[in-house]
């Protein structure tokens, strides 16, 4: 599959179960835990759990026009030669992500036996158990699950908008005041 369709697939099929409740930090680095479940293309009827966490770098608005970077989402060569393909892709599609450093790492890859929903069921009762503010629930297809992450990132920037430009103001008025 090339890389086009592999993030049309993802588009279609990522779904964000549970948002990440808590915000991002404007000023510092960030931990993005994720549990990402798909349906597995191997054991049909069972499903591909991969945790992990994205470090989402100093995610504030208002950065020097760099091109962000991406490590550890293991594109391999079916999707891109170099990592500023990748980035010209996204481009080219008018996504544009803020120029930060999203570092994934993955902790471990498992099997759950049984279907999508139960597992979907299961994660969400026991981040709910734990009461975990912390990580997101995302699913989508297995062979582009970097793309459902980078999904799901993208999703939690965006709804840290608000946030971080009052944040960046308020920062700004202080410096003022002084």
């Amino acid at each position: 599959m090339d890389m086009q369709d592999a993030w049309n697939k993802a588009l279609r099929n990522t779904g964000i179960i549970r948002s990440r409740v808590q915000a991002l930090r404007t000023f510092h680095d960030t931990h993005v835990p994720y549990v990402f479940l798909a349906e597995s293309t191997i054991n049909i009827g069972d499903t591909v759990i991969r945790k992990g966490e994205v470090v989402v770098k100093k995610p504030a608005l208002i950065l020097p026009p760099n091109i962000p970077q991406f490590e550890g989402f293991d594109f391999n060569e079916d999707y891109v030669g170099q990592e500023n393909d990748f980035l010209n892709f996204l481009l080219v599609r008018g996504v544009a992500m803020p120029s930060l450093k999203y570092d994934n790492h993955t902790h471990s890859l498992n099997i759950f036996e049984g279907k999508l929903s139960e597992a979907i069921k299961y994660y969400q009762d026991l981040l709910q158990q734990h009461e975990n503010v912390n990580t997101g629930l995302v699913t989508g297809p297995e062979d582009c699950w970097q793309f459902s992450i980078l999904i799901f990132i993208y999703s939690q920037v965006v709804k840290n908008v608000p946030n971080d430009m009052k944040r960046i103001l308020d920062e700004y008025r202080k410096k003022d005041e002084k």
